[in-house]
């Protein structure tokens, strides 16, 4: 059986086209995927990632956090990739991209936003307590015996404080006369000077007689 040549070409046109579409739709494809943009974000920090964008014009890029700008708006070329630390927050925080294609029609543009919980504190270790290391008793020191001192010597001079002896009183009764009294030796020469007067006037009185004898 013989097919005729315009069967042939018509075939090959068929397959050719359909070669045609599926280079065409791959190519359309692969630059859409490309420009996904790819951006991650965490309790503390957000990572964007934006690859094979036109070079020649003015793209950018924004991020906030509840509306206040974590990155002010940032022109990029070709590519963009930056890694930006959330402020602290204690409760859940929204964290929006928006990218912009300059290129004609803008069709590359991206909008999104996601959100995040604040970080989980780790839980403080409780120290474990230790036990206190028992301390012998330290023994009481023994006290000294203390030798008293001696007190001081009495001084021989009387104290000016000392009462005074008090003087016989003169009308206190004369005291009894004995052997030793101080009168025996006035006693005794009185008794010496009328002896010896006595024995004068008899010697006179004898020479007298003999006299007129």
């Amino acid at each position: 059986m013989t097919i005729p040549r315009r069967s042939w070409r018509g075939a090959g046109a068929l397959v050719a086209a359909a070669v045609v579409g599926l280079t065409g739709g791959v190519i359309s494809a692969g630059p859409a995927a490309a420009h996904t943009p790819t951006w991650a974000v965490t309790c503390s920090e957000v990572t964007v990632d934006l690859k094979n964008y036109s070079p020649n014009v003015p793209n950018t890029v924004t991020v906030t956090v509840d509306g206040k700008d974590l990155l002010p708006t940032k022109e990029f070329g070709r590519e963009f990739s930056t890694k930006l630390t959330l402020p602290e927050h204690s409760g859940p925080v929204t964290v929006r991209l928006d990218v912009k294609d300059a290129s004609e029609g803008g069709k590359h543009s991206f909008k999104d936003e996601k959100s995040v919980e604040a970080c989980e504190e780790e839980p403080t270790p409780t120290p474990t307590p230790t036990e206190p290391t028992p301390t012998e008793p330290t023994p009481s020191e023994t006290p000294g015996t203390q030798t008293p001192e001696p007190s001081a010597t009495p001084s021989g001079e009387p104290s000016e404080s000392a009462p005074a002896v008090p003087a016989p009183s003169p009308s206190s009764p004369d005291l009894a006369e004995t052997g030793s009294s101080s009168a025996t030796p006035v006693i005794g020469g009185a008794a010496l000077a009328v002896l010896l007067a006595g024995g004068g006037i008899l010697w006179a009185v004898r020479k007298r007689r003999t006299t007129q004898s």
